[in-house]
């Protein structure tokens, strides 16, 4: 127990604890808690008395008010938020209820005492008109709270401050929040993260010295460490972090502790213990400790150990914290692992999981506790790295590796770069131990241990009113009703699921032209940005195609190592909603093969170091995929209005031959007439023969993934020029997109991209989209508008109908609301990103698919399609 001095005005507590104040009524702790803590820290007893009765003092709904304070708590603790409790506290079966929740939500309970004697609190309850307690009350309190300090710490306080007078509650002007030892989150790496090592020093040094560090093998001292230069210019060294078990069944665990205490003593790096490390600290300490399981062959390593060192081995297992977060939360380390739930937390049962996982409580065929996988049922966005079961590859499963890959068992040695994801082992030089059960014991699948998981979808994750949080942008809302029709489209109509790892979102038009008979015009376009504040934008011409998504790996056997597809060739080309785009499988592969031969012949697989690639673009003829829309919608109309308008001229050019006054009605019928033959014009653009893979026109615009890498960083002209040169590699197939850059602060560069806009038009092309510079463009957090499509005035007859730019019709459509618009482009764009970052990572299917059936589910949001 502590009692502050009188010179001290602060305290100090965790900054993740349930506080509980202590104290009788009167004594002082609601003015305590309003003056030392946010008004939302405390949950008061009284006020929740308040909330169910409209009156505080109401001690008949006592059971109900501390059921609320509860619930309230609980919430906030999930939430990894510090909460105060204000209530009197003093009797033990009172305080039992908040350790339990404590431990619950494995965060510290701590308890502040304000010990006031007992005439002050009967003063200040009389003050107190609303205050009606009996004379036995508070001297009963204060009796009960005396008898409870010596057993505070036997409850599970693992902090107490007793606050013995007024003068000393007074004295405290500030509540210093530490944070607990697992927080670091300031340090961002790079690090590199090495598996169990159980004794093996040779092989722990070969990985180091293959990482880059410079090791002094005699003395067991890190001497160098290589250095990074980060994206702003800055050198930093990478830090080695040690995963535990450091000791036994190897052949020299002494040389690996030394190592492994020169690391941590001079801040080189981090080391978390392991479940071997803890057994030889008790047996350091004299405890009654089995030598089984490799540890009498470090006890016998240990028998020319001075004391000193003994003494100090002991001394840095027992400072070891039991996991660390790293990276603002991005990465977490533990021997064994640890539950979502319990990252950054602090509990003895955070500590036991971080050393020994979890059991099922069964003994399998060895004799063995069975493991129960928690890495099945993780869901969190850190990416945890773990070991302490022994495997014969590190492979990722729901953003967790296992990287003990059995060196002491004769395997290797394993670290994985952070945040490279790159694993680098050195091989065992001889097997020193053997594995109590087989190493890898039930595995065997030509699949991935992710993709082992990835068949089932969890309803929750994509049923039902969601709230997404993507890396970019704001968070996203998804309606119940939306969810639902993205679910059944999904479900009746979408390719294999496997390949569905990114959609396109939708694209916004410009600011309705001012100039005369445009509805759309390129100055709008460049306003808009030049007002956004982007000073480079890029335009590309816009492809008479339907938008496709073409995921290409370089051969069958990719497919299924990356994909987890079998049997379905070595790509997939699907629509913007998720629908194969050829309904034949034989000249769906055949066009596959030519792109992947492309990619091939143009050495796009080495030199972006990948098997697979996902591109975003147009696939042409429109006709292809939309013979139906044109066929029973623009074909009918055109052949319709055609027909009917050719016999209504005829008629009246015959009547105003004949003098009748008809020869305003003729010119109106003869200007419908030929709006009817433009719209006729206008949509045969876009349709030509399809019968084998030379009849299609591919135009890819994005590269958006390959392995270990999304590409949304690059400029949009670097996609245009990679792009070209794969396009080099088939230009019979594929089409590179014509584009211009434009200087925004330059009038000239202006008005050529618009003359270059109207010249792609009136040869019948469907217009331009402008682009900033950048494919993600981010201003004070938000995301800039992706891109701003300019259609043609005859392609906009396709879309609003034949006779839309009649003078009524455009200054009618000129009245057209694009924030809807707009805002959805930006929520779809922001879901996409996040869908291919998550595969790219490595990160279940599950977690792709939230964001791409949150994308599809936002189709159905009611915007005008015309836009």
């Amino acid at each position: 127990m502590t009692r502050i001095p009188k010179e001290v005005n602060n305290i100090h507590i965790p900054e993740l604890s349930l506080v509980l104040l202590i104290g009788a009524s009167g004594s002082g702790k609601s003015t305590f808690a309003r003056r030392l803590f946010k008004p939302t820290e405390i949950v008061s007893s009284d006020v929740c008395r308040g909330l169910i009765s409209d009156d505080e003092n109401n001690q008949s709904v006592s059971k109900e008010a501390f059921e609320l304070a509860r619930f309230i708590a609980a919430k906030r603790l999930k939430r990894g938020l510090l909460t105060v409790i204000d209530a009197t506290n003093v009797q033990p079966e009172a305080r039992k209820d908040w350790i339990a929740l404590a431990r619950e939500y494995h965060v510290l309970p701590l308890a502040i005492v304000l010990d006031t004697p007992e005439r002050t609190c009967q003063a200040r309850n009389l003050t107190r008109a609303d205050r009606n307690l009996g004379n036995h009350v508070i001297p009963q309190q204060i009796n009960q709270l005396k008898r409870s300090l010596r057993h505070l710490r036997k409850e599970g306080f693992r902090t107490i401050v007793h606050l013995d007078a007024v003068e000393a509650m007074d004295r405290i002007t500030c509540i210093h929040r530490d944070k607990l030892y697992s927080d670091l989150k300031h340090d961002k790496g790079p690090f590199d993260i090495i598996g169990d090592v159980h004794g093996c020093y040779t092989e722990l040094c070969n990985l180091l010295e293959t990482l880059g560090y410079g090791v002094d093998r005699e003395q067991a001292k890190l001497l160098s460490a290589p250095a990074v230069t980060n994206e702003d210019g800055y050198t930093t060294c990478r830090k080695p972090v040690l995963l535990g078990d450091l000791v036994d069944r190897g052949p020299d665990s002494l040389q690996v502790l030394r190592l492994a205490m020169d690391i941590v003593k001079n801040g080189h790096g981090y080391c978390v213990p392991g479940n071997h490390d803890v057994k030889l600290k008790r047996y350091l300490e004299g405890k009654d400790v089995k030598l089984r399981h490799g540890l009498e062959k470090t006890v016998e390593q240990l028998q020319h150990a001075t004391p000193e060192f003994l003494a100090a081995i002991k001394d840095f297992i027992e400072g070891l914290v039991s996991h660390y977060m790293l990276d603002d939360g991005r990465l977490v380390v533990a021997h064994a692992g640890l539950r979502e739930e319990m990252h950054g937390r602090g509990s003895g049962g955070v500590r036991e999981f971080c050393l020994f996982g979890e059991t099922t409580g069964e003994i399998d065929e060895f004799g063995l506790p069975v493991r129960y996988n928690w890495a099945l049922e993780y869901s969190g966005r850190a990416m945890v790295v773990y070991g302490h079961t022994p495997v014969p590859t590190a492979q990722w499963l729901n953003k967790t590796i296992d990287i003990d890959t059995g060196c002491v068992f004769g395997g290797a040695l394993t670290a994985l770069r952070y945040p490279e994801r790159e694993l680098v082992s050195v091989p065992a030089l001889e097997q020193y131990a053997v594995p109590s059960r087989p190493i890898g014991y039930n595995a065997g699948s030509p699949l991935s241990l992710q993709q082992q998981f990835d068949d089932m979808l969890d309803m929750k994750d994509i049923a039902g009113k969601q709230i997404l949080q993507p890396r970019y942008g704001h968070s996203v809302t998804i309606r119940a009703e939306n969810a639902a029709v993205a679910l059944e489209a999904m479900s009746r109509f979408a390719v294999n699921p496997k390949w569905l790892i990114y959609l396109p979102p939708t694209m916004s038009p410009a600011e309705t032209s001012t100039q005369a008979g445009y509805l759309e015009h390129p100055a709008e376009g460049f306003a808009w940005y030049r007002n956004a504040g982007i000073q480079q934008v890029v335009c590309e011409e816009k492809h008479m195609g339907s938008r496709a998504v073409v995921i290409v790996c370089r051969d069958e056997a990719v497919a299924l190592k990356r994909f987890g597809v079998a049997g379905e060739g070595n790509g997939m080309v699907y629509t913007r909603t998720g629908r194969a785009f050829f309904n034949d499988k034989v000249l769906e592969q055949e066009f596959i093969g030519r792109v992947n031969q492309a990619l091939i012949n143009t050495g796009f697989y080495d030199k972006f170091e990948t098997d697979w690639v996902c591109l975003d673009a147009e696939l042409m003829p429109w006709s292809a995929k939309a013979q139906a829309l044109l066929k029973n919608q623009y074909a009918s109309t055109g052949a319709a209005a055609t027909t009917a308008l050719s016999a209504v001229v005829a008629a009246l050019e015959q009547a105003v031959a004949n003098g009748a006054p008809a020869a305003d009605l003729l010119n109106s019928y003869a200007s419908k007439q030929l709006q009817a033959q433009k719209f006729v014009k206008a949509y045969r653009e876009y349709c030509w023969p399809v019968s084998a893979v030379n009849d299609y026109k591919l135009a890819p615009f994005h590269i958006l993934a390959t392995e270990g890498k999304t590409w949304f960083e690059e400029s949009h002209e670097w996609h245009m020029q990679a792009i070209s040169d794969i396009c080099a590699g088939d230009p019979q197939l594929l089409l590179a997109t014509s584009y211009r850059v434009v200087d925004l602060s330059d009038p000239a560069q202006e008005a050529a991209a618009i003359s270059w806009w109207e010249a792609l038009t009136a040869g019948g092309g469907e217009g331009m989209v402008i682009k900033p510079s950048r494919l993600l463009q981010v201003t004070n957090n938000d995301i800039i508008q992706p891109a701003i499509k300019i259609r043609g005035s005859e392609y906009l007859r396709i879309i609003y109908g034949p006779e839309y730019d009649s003078p009524e019709n455009l200054s009618r459509l000129r009245k057209r609301g694009l924030g809807h618009k707009r805002a959805l482009a930006l929520r779809e764009f922001a879901l996409g990103l996040e869908a291919l970052h998550l595969f790219v990572e490595g990160a279940p299917l599950q977690q792709v698919h939230q964001q791409v059936f949150g994308l599809l589910a936002l189709e159905s949001e009611p915007v005008d399609p015309r836009l």
